[in-house]
Order: C-alpha cells, then sequence, then structure tokens
C-alpha cells in the first residue's frame, strides 16, 4: 500500500481492521468472496463505539452522516451515524461492502431492477453485533434507522470514497410492485 496516498485517522479499533482489510484486498479476490472475507474479519474484528467521537456519534438532524476513517485507493472504511429514522435513497454500490451494526437497528430492503420497475426480494433488520456484505450486481438496497436510538454502524467499501465522494453508484427512483 502506497502509505502517502493513504488518509487514516488513529481510533480505538480501526487498525485491526486496516490492516486484515489489506491483506484480504491483497489477494485480489472477485468482489463476492473480498465481501465475504471482509465480513468474516469484521464479526472477529468489530470495534466499539468509541471508533467515533461522542461528537461523531451525535449525527446529524437532517440526515445520515458518513466520517471517512481510512481511505485508499484499495477500499474505505467509514463509520456511519443515524438518528431515528433516517434513510438512505434506494441505490446500489460501486463496489463491494461489508458492514457492521455497532448501535441501533438498520432496516435493509433488497431490491431487483426489472428495468420499468423495482420488485422487492429481500428484507433484514441488523441489529448490534451483526455483519453482512454484497457485492454488485444484486446490491440494490435502501437502508433505515427503525430503532428509537441512535445508530452507528462501520462500512468498509472496495473503493476510495474520499475520491469519489460516495460508495453510491446509482440512486434509483422507479415504481417498486
Amino acid at each position: 500500500m502506497d502509505m502517502a496516498a493513504a488518509t487514516t485517522v488513529t481510533r480505538p479499533g480501526l487498525e485491526p481492521i486496516v490492516s486484515g482489510v489489506s491483506r484480504i484486498v491483497d489477494r485480489r479476490l472477485d468482489g463476492h468472496a473480498t465481501a465475504l472475507a471482509v465480513a468474516a474479519l469484521l464479526r472477529e474484528r468489530l470495534p466499539g463505539l468509541d471508533i467515533l467521537t461522542p461528537q461523531e456519534r451525535a449525527g446529524s438532524p437532517e440526515r445520515y452522516v458518513s466520517h471517512i476513517l481510512h481511505a485508499e485507493e484499495r477500499f474505505s472504511v467509514v463509520g456511519v451515524v443515524w438518528r431515528p429514522g433516517q434513510d438512505t435513497v434506494i441505490h446500489d454500490h460501486v463496489s463491494w461492502c461489508t458492514f457492521g451494526i455497532l448501535s441501533g437497528i438498520e432496516d435493509e430492503t433488497l431490491y431487483r431492477d426489472l428495468g420499468d420497475h423495482l420488485v422487492r426480494i429481500g428484507h433484514a433488520e441488523n441489529r448490534p453485533g451483526e455483519v453482512s456484505g454484497f457485492a454488485p450486481p444484486g446490491d440494490i438496497h435502501k437502508v433505515r434507522n427503525t430503532s428509537s436510538e441512535t445508530g452507528v454502524s462501520l462500512h468498509v467499501y472496495g473503493a476510495d470514497v474520499s475520491r469519489l465522494g460516495s460508495s453510491v453508484r446509482r440512486t434509483y427512483d422507479l415504481p417498486v410492485r
């Protein structure tokens, strides 16, 4: 890894994740296999809420907030804060993604694009300690914090979100049937 090109903040529990993900991406697996391997790593190394500062964990009343904790060309680690009821639009991603829930409940609905409309194909209530991952194609989803507490999740994306500005490839405004 070219450390000059990487951006990392020092946080409790972050270094083992960054070094572990780095070893995984060095293996040059396909996106699905990488997401599964990173999910296994997160299950072993999921950090505590102190990976974000108290100010970061407060979130924003307007929308969910992302805090980039590590970014390099090959992957990024991002802390996401969701106040109760906050959600995403329906979207997909530029790369594989793995996430672990630190607090709150991330209610996730999965969709399939049928060209002129979307169809719901799955649903999960992701709770603290749970980890999941996915890779395009087939990663269209919407996420909402359905708990009464502020939610915090740790996301690892197979892209440099500091350069791209987001992990989102496309948003969907098709009707859902």
